[in-house]
Formats: structure tokens, sequence, C-alpha cells
């Protein structure tokens, strides 16, 4: 099979790694992602520094941060010379002498992250002639993530309707089996591509109390409720299921911390404006640990909020009790 036989970006950004160190030198080569001020290291072809898939460094700290506004040079031998690379304080924690760099962009033009190399010895003024290799390899990158983002967001609509099967009779959400179908999906794309992902998860409050006192068919009609004003309230992309009795998830895909709040907001609104009771808690993806840790904090999260509820109606019943008594 020829070396640049590859179907994926994964594969292409290998080879092209591999490549560039053997024609360029250098003792790391990475293709990384940038979201928020979180710096994630997607591939490394690593030769003496000890940096691996899924580390996650501060973007501001980084000599790329200054290389796509324009601020330095994408390629400097000798990167001590150039200021803003020297006072970096990336520079401060790991031997760097010598410096490549290029932006890798999303179709719509913003920054999806970088094309890089350091090296612990300078070069000399050869390496600048290397620059238009370097870019052309950069650009084929986009290209191809380009074409597989496409091909991703194709893939999820089609996902979407295959897990049919998987949906709660009740709802008409997903259920259990759909969740973790999705989870696992996700979680390889988030491993791929530096996703950020919010985790959501709804518990019902009071659906016991209601079925008791009311009967099954009320505790349906709650559930209905609390279903229908989350999947309105959802963004298209989002998983939203009901996992049994009054439990509820959402994942949210390719959302920022802000995004994951404003989400957050609307997510509790929805079900005030139908009049549901729930303890809601969330968590976002850390590329270092990955969905189910993000599932686990949100159940956390979750319990804490429902136990804050029930600690704060227990003080209004005392207060209202000690104002009836002192009434009497």
């Amino acid at each position: 099979m020829s070396p640049w036989s590859f179907d994926s970006f994964e594969s292409a950004g290998q080879a092209i790694l591999k490549f560039l160190h053997q024609r360029v030198g250098f003792d790391l080569w990475m293709i990384t992602r940038t979201e928020g001020d979180d710096w994630i290291v997607l591939q490394t072809e690593d030769h003496g520094y000890g940096v691996k898939p899924g580390q996650v460094f501060r973007w501001a700290d980084s000599f790329c941060s200054h290389m796509v506004k324009g601020n330095a040079p994408c390629i400097a031998p000798r990167s001590n010379d150039i200021e803003l690379y020297a006072t970096a304080p990336i520079a401060r924690q790991v031997n760097i002498q010598a410096y490549i760099g290029q932006p890798l962009l999303k179709s719509n033009g913003e920054l999806f992250g970088t094309l890089c190399a350091i090296n612990p010895q300078p070069h000399d003024d050869k390496l600048l002639q290397e620059k238009d290799l370097i870019e052309f390899m950069a650009a084929l990158l986009t290209h191809i993530l380009h074409i597989e983002l496409k091909q991703t967001e194709q893939t999820r609509q089609i996902e979407r309707l295959q897990a049919k099967a998987m949906t709660d009779e009740l709802t008409q959400l997903y259920n259990r089996g759909g969740w973790e179908h999705f989870i696992a999906l996700e979680e390889e794309r988030s491993q791929r591509y530096g996703y950020l992902s919010a985790v959501y998860v709804i518990d019902l409050d009071g659906l016991k109390e209601v079925n008791d006192t009311l009967g099954h068919a009320a505790g349906d009609e709650l559930i209905q409720r609390a279903a229908h004003a989350l999947r309105c309230m959802a963004r298209q992309t989002d998983i939203v299921a009901r996992l049994g009795g009054d439990e509820f998830s959402i994942l949210s895909i390719e959302i920022d911390h802000a995004g994951a709040e404003t989400l957050l907001g609307r997510i509790q609104q929805a079900l005030q404006q139908v009049q549901v009771d729930a303890s809601v808690g969330f968590a976002l993806r850390h590329p270092s640990f990955g969905l189910q840790q993000a599932i686990s904090q949100a159940d956390q999260q979750m319990y804490f909020h429902k136990r804050s509820k029930k600690a704060s109606h227990a003080e209004l019943e005392l207060d209202r009790q000690l104002e009836a008594k002192h009434q009497h």
C-alpha cells in the first residue's frame, strides 16, 4: 500500500507528521485543537518530548497563539530571537529552540487548531526553504478535515434515523440503550477531533407523590410533558434520552462552557414553563477524562441540587411551623 493511502483525517495526520519529521527533522510534530483556552493535542510524532495525544495545555501560553494572530512568524529557526516566543510561558516549561506552525481552519474560517513542531536545538536559516511545503501540508490536512467533518455531520443524521428502534415507548425519546450507543460514538469523535461536549442529567421532583396521589396516568402525563419540553428546547444535534423512571439525560455536542451554561438556563426555563419541577446537573467533557466522567460529575451535581432544594423546603417548613407556634 502506498505510504500516502489514508482513509481518515487521523491516518492522513499521522502520515503527514511522519513525513515532515523525516524531511525536516524536529523532535516533536503535533496536530492540535483549540477550544477556548484549552490547547488539545490530537496527534503526535514525538522523538524526545514525551507529549501524548489527549494532553491539554493552555492555548495562551503557546507559540501557536501568537503565530495564528500574525504577531510572530510561522517558522522560527532560532525561536529565542523572537521576543514573543522567547517570553511565552511554555518556553519556561519546555526547552524550545526552534519552531514551526501553521493554522488549521474550519470551513467557516474559524480556527480549528494547528499543525506545529518544536525542537530543543536551533536550526539554520535553510529551514525557511521548507515554508511552501509545510503550508501545502497544512492545506492538505485542512481539506481532508473539511470533508470528514461534513461526512460526520451527515453520518450523525443517518445514525439518528437508524436509532428509531432505540426509543422509549412513552416519550419517543432515546432510551438507555440509545443513550449508551450515542455516548460511545461521540466519545470516539471527541477523542479524534477534540470536541467539547456537555452532559445534563435531569431528575423529575415528586413523580412518586404524583403516582401515589393522582395515579400512574397522571405520572405518565408529567413524564410526557417534561419530555416534550426538553425535546423542543434542545438543538437539532443534541441527544435527548429518558434513562428510565423520572431520569432524563441530554448530550450536547460541540459546545463551549458559555454555551453549556446558556443551555442549562434554557432547560430549567423550559421545564418551569410546563410546571415541571426537576433537579438538574451538568458537566463538560474534559479531554483528559471523557464523557463517562462527565456523566458522573453531572449526576453528582444533580443530586447536590436535589438535596439543596430539600434542605430549603425543610427550612421553609420549619419557619412556617415556628411562625404558627409564635402566633398561638
